[in-house]
């Protein structure tokens, strides 16, 4: 069905890649796409962006279940706006997507995936497309060594570890989403540096306009 003017999708113009990074939180993900936005001299966005993200503690405390998934699908229209008008000038860097709107609902709520995924399905088609999706992954215990240097730890950071059982219904979350999603590829971060890890990213990117 052709959605009315109003409501259809920015046109599909795109002078660059459209890059997201998945992942739970503490990963390094917005290390990485900080990195990534100055190497490729592309724009940067967190999903949920702003106005969103100042109300996010508020709608993942006080909110029931599906008034939740339609807050956090509402700032994930908002974040697919804003990719298409930045693409019309520069690739996009994006920090979490729609794979994560996904894995993290289901993972609070113990909710199957293929349940969010299908009360996202009807917006699908509004949502910019990504390009690549890299899915991070690192062991627990690197995982915890990374949130011990973390400054600025949110209820996100320390519920993977303070709610059993949360890290691996997220981990299992995501490893589902990737599974399902044509534009992922997989990246261990055990060992590796943020710039070794965006040299990886890079490579791949060239390889694929190769």
């Amino acid at each position: 069905m052709t959605s009315p003017p109003p409501y259809a999708p920015s046109p599909a113009v795109r002078r660059g890649p459209f890059v997201v990074l998945e992942g739970v939180s503490g990963i390094g993900k917005s290390t990485l796409a900080r990195l990534l936005a100055d190497r490729l001299d592309a724009a940067a966005l967190h999903t949920l962006p702003g106005p969103h993200a100042t109300w996010a503690h508020t709608a993942s405390t006080d909110l029931e279940p599906l008034p939740q998934f339609a807050f956090y699908l509402s700032g994930l229209l908002h974040a697919s706006d804003l990719v298409h008008r930045q693409l019309a000038s520069s690739p996009v860097i994006a920090d979490r997507y729609a794979s994560s709107v996904i894995a993290c609902h289901a993972a609070v709520h113990r909710l199957d995936t293929d349940d969010v995924t299908h009360l996202l399905a009807p917006f699908t088609p509004y949502l910019a497309a990504p390009d690549h999706t890299f899915y991070l992954r690192c062991s627990p215990g690197a995982l915890r060594e990374r949130m011990a240097t973390k400054k600025d730890l949110k209820a996100d950071d320390t519920a993977l570890f303070g709610i059993p059982g949360r890290l691996e219904r997220l981990v299992a979350n995501f490893d589902a989403v990737a599974d399902a999603d044509t534009t992922a590829i997989r990246l261990d971060t055990d060992g590796r540096s943020p710039d070794q890890l965006a040299d990886t990213v890079l490579d791949h990117l060239e390889q694929a306009r190769a």
